[in-house]
C-alpha cells in the first residue's frame, strides 16, 4: 500500500512538473534546482550568482524552506524578483508549490530562475519541480563521504558545487577522494570547487550556468 501511494504521488507531481516546465520554456526561462543539506550556502551561491551574471541575464529567485522568509529577505535586498515557500514542515519542494510560486513571479521579466530547496540531501532528489538543470551544493565542513552516504542525490545531478574551500588549510578532507566518489557515481557531473566567501571558483561555475541556457532558451 505504502508503495503504491508514493507511486501516486510521484506520478502526480510528474505531471504537473511537466506543466511549469512547458511554462518556464513558453517564457523562455532557465531554472536551476539548487539543493544541498542545511547550512552548505546554497544562499551564498545564489547571492553569489547574481552578481555575477547579473549584468547578463535577469535573474529570478524562489526560496524554499520549512519556515521563516530570512533568505528571501536577504536575497530581495539584491533588487531581484523573488518569491518565498514555506513547506510548513515538509523536507522538500515539489511541483505543486513551485507551480503556484511561478503564477507569483514575472516570469517575462526572468531569464533565469534560481530554485533554493529545502535543506536536505534525501527527498529533494525524489521530485521533479520541471526545472532544467539539477545542482548539488556540497561543502568542506560536511566531510568528503557525501557521496557515499547520500548516492542518489549525487546520481540525480547535473553540476557539484563544492563550497567553502576556504576552509580546506583547517578542515580533513580529501578533494581526491570526494572527486572520484562523485565521479564514480555520476560520470557526466561537472565540478565547481568555490568559495562564496572569497568569491573562488564562481567565474567557474558562472560561465558554465551561462552555458547551459543557452541551448534550452533557443529552442
Amino acid at each position: 500500500m505504502k508503495i503504491k501511494v508514493l507511486r501516486d504521488i510521484l506520478g502526480a507531481n510528474e505531471q504537473i512538473a511537466r506543466k511549469n516546465r512547458e511554462l518556464l520554456e513558453k517564457n523562455k526561462v532557465f531554472a536551476v534546482n539548487i539543493m544541498a543539506s542545511p547550512g552548505a550556502g546554497k544562499t551564498s551561491l545564489v547571492l553569489q550568482t547574481i552578481k555575477a551574471l547579473r549584468d547578463k541575464v535577469k535573474v529570478g529567485v524562489i526560496e524554499g524552506d520549512i519556515s521563516s522568509s530570512i533568505d528571501a529577505q536577504t536575497v530581495g535586498k539584491e533588487g531581484v524578483p523573488v518569491v518565498q515557500i514555506n513547506t510548513g514542515g515538509e523536507c522538500h519542494l515539489d511541483a505543486n508549490m513551485i507551480q503556484n510560486a511561478l503564477n507569483n513571479l514575472p516570469l517575462k521579466e526572468i531569464d533565469l530562475l534560481l530554485i533554493e530547496n529545502v535543506g536536505n540531501l534525501v527527498c529533494p532528489a525524489e521530485f521533479n519541480l520541471g526545472e532544467h538543470r539539477k545542482v548539488l551544493v556540497a561543502s568542506v565542513p560536511e566531510g568528503d563521504d557525501k557521496p557515499h552516504k547520500y548516492p542518489l542525490m549525487f546520481t540525480t545531478v547535473d553540476a557539484v558545487v563544492l563550497n567553502k574551500t576556504d576552509l580546506l588549510p583547517y578542515v580533513k578532507f580529501n578533494t581526491d577522494a570526494f572527486t572520484k566518489a562523485v565521479k564514480g557515481i555520476n560520470a557526466k557531473v561537472a565540478i565547481f570547487p568555490v568559495s562564496c566567501t572569497t568569491g573562488n571558483g564562481i567565474p567557474a561555475w558562472s560561465k558554465w550556468l551561462k552555458a547551459q541556457m543557452r541551448p534550452a532558451r533557443n529552442k
